[in-house]
């Protein structure tokens, strides 16, 4: 056949399938047509679209079926062209075989490298890796050929094995295995095991001698690859304890391999403690890869950047010889009332130790080698550099899959503590950061530090330095916040030296992760200050992603442990103390935003006294970039003159996180702050509209809070409340109402009804009448929305206007909104349920109020049918999920307690009264979480406040009873002990306690709680132990005082047998309230404390009552005796133990 009919450019892949198949064995030429078919097929350029496109999946998966079983092992050099061809059709068409086909190809190469010679063995493998990644779930039938003793895989990836291309192949191969696809299982066990142990060694043996230098840096690539690949795979639990110590060594090894200096010794093995007898000193020889990397000698390098202005920079700061490197190298300890920056920003501060710049430059002369010298030492480099940010991206992988505690055990490993005196610097990563060449290296150690910073408060929470005694040794404390403060210092070197906007991305985030889990509140001051004046610069830059994670870090400098009294002082100081820094001419004209329009061209921007951040934040949200304009772009803005919206939303953020943390700071222009919501909301972008109501309901909730914390007498501490009507009037009238409306997005809907929730109750009460109805109309029509979150959101806002002054006394919107709330209580989303089983708890609470502090107009209107269907309601949602429980049986308890005598005597009432109460006790009784519980108990005791249920005669008070007494004495909670006490107590008259033997079990179980008050599962219970026993001594005071002759012998006999346990109870009772009464503390921790007079006072009338009980007939009067002098001899024991005064 003519070798020229196969090169038509346009012929269809199908057509190469027909004459594959037109090939026979038999024909002489066979060999020949089949190769110069396979050439045809290699030489196609299958990335072209237009190719792409017009090949279909079925005809490869058939072209490659065919062209296997043509192929025999004996022409091996057919069986490479097939793996070239294999190789090029899934690399270039990205296309995924069927089952049937995979396997059958798999099992073609496998047998291949079986029967073929050792030299064809890595182009094999090479298909075969191709072949197989992210199949290796479906690969399971032939590992055991592979993984074996003597399988393929295990044998050439073995350190010994000579060929090293060989190697380099089964190594990419197993790395293909470990990749796992989206809804695929991984590499099973024993093959991940064999896999990591070959990866391991991989990276731990040296380079054989001979070896080229290329090849084995693609062996260290293939091997971190893989390494990244198993542990993308599952959580990974290291089975020998030192696995991730020869780990973590490595990946530090391979992190600084081919840069310049870096000694060659290092630890093989890491261990989770600072140990110094682990640690390697510093070698003077240096790496032979660095060696082979320079091969220039010590000719100067070319700096990176601004060389001469780094230069010149440079003299000028040895001349002036300032105190400002010393203070970064301090942590950035300075005075923070200065409006000078006290750390300088420009290229001749990015020194570290000594004179070395930070991230010298690979660049050379080109007279320093030949032009083949130059092309093989530029390309040695970059094998380096991806060894380095491979290494570091198997670093990430490991802290994403391994438990972030055990990490921590190797902190001082990776982040640098206080920098060395007289020695070397530590190698970290931040070594990394501040010196190595690559941007994308740099990039991946950022990411790795951000990595181990995230979650780590609790872990970083054990740093102090503050006030910290001189000692012989070095505190761990002290250690890692000497680590911390290095963190600061060094992060900002790499900020002042970073050019790739990349990087300064990254660097920024690092800090903003340092400063989420920083606690500051343990540390020296001055650690925020350099990095909020540094910052500043940034919120300018020319790319955008840096502008948006400048105002992240902002964000988060302003939201972290707010409110920080260092950055309470910054926000203080006015804008251009704080925030406008001197810049160049150059710089300036860098500059997005326009200075004219700070100053003087809006009405927030050109505020005198402002706060440098509010303003910015302002600005960017309303103001036009800088660039040229014409005169009516002035007037018409175009949209692309302002800043594009990811760095308005961040702006947004930022706002609403000083609102949050600084409001006393910003208070003073909360009706503007109102116009930057408002112009958000009556933009096209409902992102903008959404974050312009979150900032309206982070005021609307800052003003909440400040009412309830500040004590409204002192009027300049607070905003006026004639302010804050004006700015809900406003907000009520304008573009907020037309968001709640907003049906194409409910997630904006649900934002404005938090929105409306927020409001200051004292203020919604003086709003006019007709802007009280909108808000009550608007959200009641919203809980009728199709959407779950608008529904969820409208039914909270609902029971929140319950309580408000003034609308719980509204008849009609009560019952409406019962309604709403019964409703909401069937609906199939568990959010929707819960919020309504929280605005039923709050519905029922406004109701008692009502009842007992108005009028009894809302009782008339709560019919008994109304209440009937609450109580089932609430019945029905006390068995749902624990989040809906915990409010339905409150909402329960407070419905028992308002039914009314004629109404136990209608139908369907009593029966629904035994349910209701069975209800109740079987969830004190259940294993639900400790809210439930807990409500469960208080609403028991509200339900035993009706004086006109059946409590003393009722079968299900025998069962309450039991339910509580068993709470109290062995319920591992301690606030559930305390309110079941408490429950136990509300019972007013003896009759409500039934009859003796149920009298005795109450007594018995509040003396053996006594007993037991020590004993608690968990050690944070014992906070509440104080009050536990206090309310126990309550509750048997309250059982003296109500108790009859019948109950005196169980009563004596327990003062009897437990006379000493119970003196001391009594005795610390009384003390504690004179205590609580000398501090003004009233309540202590479990709001059950009572002053110490009204404490006697009750003992003193346990005293009269007993006395009464002794003029009894004479059987009685020795139990009555017995009790009266236990009684008396503790408050003898008390008067004696009192504290004086």
């Amino acid at each position: 056949m003519d070798s020229t009919e196969y090169r038509s450019p346009d012929m269809p892949f199908v057509c190469y399938y027909n004459k594959l198949c037109s090939l026979t064995a038999s024909d002489p030429s066979f060999k020949t047509e089949l190769n110069l078919l396979l050439d045809e097929l290699i030489s196609e350029n299958y990335s072209n679209s237009a190719t792409r496109d017009s090949i279909q999946l079925e005809d490869v998966c058939r072209l490659l079926l065919k062209a296997s079983q043509l192929i025999p092992f004996s022409q091996e050099h057919l069986v490479l062209k097939l793996s070239q061809l294999v190789i090029q059709l899934l690399n270039q068409l990205q296309v995924s075989m069927d089952a049937q086909t995979h396997n059958c190809i798999v099992s073609y190469y496998v047998q291949a490298l079986q029967t073929c010679s050792s030299w064809t063995h890595a182009d094999i493998l090479l298909a075969l890796s191709f072949l197989v990644c992210g199949n290796g779930s479906s690969f399971q039938q032939h590992l055991p050929n592979l993984f074996g003793q003597k399988g393929i895989l295990t044998i050439y990836s073995a350190p010994s094995q000579p060929d090293m291309e060989l190697r380099c192949a089964a190594i990419h191969c197993m790395a293909n295995l470990c990749l796992g696809a989206p809804g695929q299982s991984y590499l099973e066990e024993p093959y991940r095991e064999i896999c990591f142990r070959t990866f391991l060694q991989t990276l731990q043996s040296p380079k054989p001698p001979g070896a080229e230098e290329l090849v084995f840096c693609t062996l260290l690539q293939n091997a971190l690859k893989g390494m990244q690949h198993f542990l993308n795979g599952v959580k990974w639990k290291p089975e020998n304890g030192d696995d991730l110590g020869y780990l973590l060594a490595m990946l530090k090894k391979l992190m600084f391999y081919g840069l310049l200096g870096m000694p060659v010794e290092m630890p093989k093995i890491l261990y989770p403690a600072p140990l110094p007898q682990y640690d390697v000193p510093v070698s003077p020889k240096v790496s032979e890869e660095s060696v082979l990397a320079r091969p220039g000698g010590s000719k100067k390098k070319k700096l990176r950047g601004n060389v001469k202005k780094a230069e010149t920079e440079g003299k000028r700061a040895e001349k002036r010889n300032t105190g400002e490197d010393h203070e970064l190298r301090q942590g950035g300890r300075g005075n923070l009332k200065e409006d000078k920056g006290s750390w300088s920003h420009k290229p001749s501060q990015m020194l570290l130790g000594g004179n070395t710049l930070c991230h010298p430059s690979w660049r050379s002369s080109e007279s320093e080698y030949s032009d083949t010298e130059g092309g093989f030492n530029a390309k040695l480099r970059l094998y380096q550099m991806r060894i380095r940010q491979g290494s570091l991206h198997c670093f990430l992988s490991l802290i994403k899959c391994v438990d972030k505690r055990l990490l921590f055990g190797y902190w001082s490993a990776f982040v640098p503590g206080a920098p060395s005196v007289g020695g070397p610097p530590s190698l970290s990563l931040l070594t990394v950061v501040l010196k190595d060449p690559s941007p994308k290296v740099r990039a991946g150690s950022l990411q790795v530090l951000s990595a181990l910073l995230e979650g780590s408060r609790l872990f970083l929470s054990a740093a102090e330095d503050i006030n910290t005694p001189r000692q012989a040794f070095t505190s761990f404390s002290a250690t890692l916040a000497s680590s911390l403060r290095e963190l600061h210092r060094s992060l900002l070197l790499a900020l002042m030296a970073e050019s790739s906007p990349q990087t300064l991305t990254q660097v920024i985030k690092c800090l903003a992760h340092l400063v989420s889990n920083t606690p500051y509140h343990r540390l020296q001051p001055g650690l925020l200050s350099p990095v909020w004046k540094h910052i500043q610069q940034y919120v300018r830059h020319r790319d955008v992603n840096v502008r948006v994670s400048s105002l992240t870090l902002l964000g988060t400098l302003v939201s972290a442990q707010a409110p920080q009294p260092e950055i309470q002082l910054l926000l203080q100081q006015p804008a251009k103390m704080s925030g406008d820094l001197e810049f160049s001419r150059e710089e300036h004209t860098q500059n997005w935003r326009q200075q004219s329009s700070l100053e003087e061209g809006h009405w927030l921007c050109g505020e005198e006294g402002i706060c440098w951040l509010l303003r910015l934040c302002v600005c960017v949200v309303t103001q036009p970039r800088e660039g040229p304009q014409l005169e009516s772009d002035k007037l018409h803005l175009s949209p692309n003159l302002l800043e594009p919206p990811p760095v308005k939303l961040e702006a947004l953020q930022v706002l609403a996180h000083l609102v949050k943390g600084y409001f006393c700071l910003i208070q003073g222009w909360l009706l503007e702050l109102y116009q930057v919501s408002a112009c958000c909301l009556r933009e096209q972008d409902p992102s903008m509209q959404l974050h312009g109501t979150k900032l309206l309901e982070e005021l609307g909730t800052a003003i909440i809070q400040q009412y309830r914390t500040v004590d409204l007498s002192e009027s300049t501490k607070h905003v006026p409340l004639c302010k804050v009507i004006q700015f809900w009037s406003d907000v009520l009238s304008g573009p907020l109402t037309t968001a709640l409306q907003n049906e194409q997005h409910p997630t904006l809907q649900t934002s404005a009804c938090d929105t409306l929730s927020s409001i200051l109750p004292q203020a919604f009460r003086m709003l006019p009448e007709k802007t009280q109805m909108l808000c009550m109309t608007v959200l009641l029509g919203l809980t009728y929305s199709d959407n779950s979150l608008v529904k969820a959101a409208s039914v909270r806002a609902l029971g929140v206007y319950i309580l408000f002054p003034g609308v719980s006394e509204d008849v009609m919107f009560m019952m409406d909104s019962a309604n709403v709330i019964v409703t909401a209580l069937e609906d199939h989303s568990p959010n929707v349920r819960a919020k309504a089983a929280w605005s039923l708890g709050n519905l029922t609470d406004a109701i008692i109020v009502n009842m007992e502090c108005v009028s009894s107009d809302l009782q008339k209107e709560l019919s008994s049918g109304l209440l009937l269907k609450l109580v089932k309601s609430s019945i029905q949602a006390a068995k749902d999920k624990d989040r809906v429980k915990s409010n339905a049986v409150r909402a329960l308890g407070n419905l028992l307690h308002l039914l009314q005598p004629h109404q136990l005597k209608e139908p369907g009432f009593e029966e629904l009264l035994d349910h209701a109460m069975s209800v109740l006790v079987d969830t004190v009784q259940s294993d639900a979480t400790m809210k439930v519980r807990w409500n469960a108990c208080y609403a028991l005791g509200n339900a035993f406040k009706n004086p006109v249920l059946p409590l003393g005669t009722a079968s299900w008070a025998a069962k309450a009873y039991s339910a509580l007494s068993c709470a109290v004495v062995s319920c591992k909670n301690f606030k559930v002990r305390i309110k079941s006490a408490a429950a136990l107590a509300t019972p007013s008259s003896r009759a409500q306690y039934g009859n003796s033997c149920q009298f005795a079990q109450v007594w018995t179980a509040i003396v053996k709680a006594l007993e037991n008050s020590k004993e608690g599962a968990d050690f944070l219970e014992y906070r509440y132990h104080t009050s536990l026993c206090d309310q126990l001594c309550q509750t048997l005071l309250h059982l003296l005082c109500v108790c009859q002759p019948q109950d005196l012998q169980t009563i004596q006999g327990t003062v009897t047998d437990s006379s000493s346990l119970l003196m001391s109870f009594l005795v610390s009772y009384l003390v504690d309230g004179v205590t609580l009464a000398g501090t003004g503390d009233q309540e202590d921790n479990g709001k059950n404390g009572t002053l110490s007079h009204d404490r006697v006072t009750k003992m003193t009338d346990a005293v009269s009552a007993l006395r009464k009980l002794s003029e009894d007939p004479a059987e009685c009067s020795a139990g009555a005796d017995t009790i009266i002098m236990f009684l008396e001899e503790v408050l003898r024991n008390y008067k004696q133990t009192k504290p004086l005064g």
